[in-house]
């Protein structure tokens, strides 16, 4: 059975991470011993940042629905429960843009949520 050397592989692998790293300050951008685990790091904070990105969207709706309720006399929690029990399905996305660009329309839906709460 022929040999078989490791050369090829290694080295694909070796410039597949160099290739992750460039940008990277100093030897991580240069020298495979220091640009992998840099790499790692790297992707591995790439994958928590991208679940991140999704409660730091969700944190910034909520505060902005929040200070807009309040500008109408509600507090986020009431505006919400008053939403849910008169069956005004509407995220929290939505809710903030519409607390941003249509205060009018935000207002009405204080209004539906005020009168399902009493």
């Amino acid at each position: 059975m022929a040999r078989v050397k490791k050369g090829l592989n290694a080295h694909k692998r070796h410039k597949k991470i160099l290739k992750q790293a460039k940008g990277f300050y100093g030897a991580r951008s240069k020298q495979f011993k220091a640009a992998n685990p840099a790499v790692m790091r790297a992707l591995r904070s790439a994958y928590i940042g991208r679940k991140l990105k999704k409660r730091q969207y969700r944190q910034m709706w909520i505060a902005r629905i929040n200070a807009a309720a309040r500008m109408n006399g509600m507090s986020y929690s009431r505006l919400m429960d008053g939403l849910k029990k008169s069956g005004v399905e509407v995220n929290r996305k939505m809710l903030s843009e519409m607390a941003i660009y249509d205060a009018q329309g935000f207002t009405k839906l204080c209004d539906t949520a005020k009168a399902a709460l009493n």
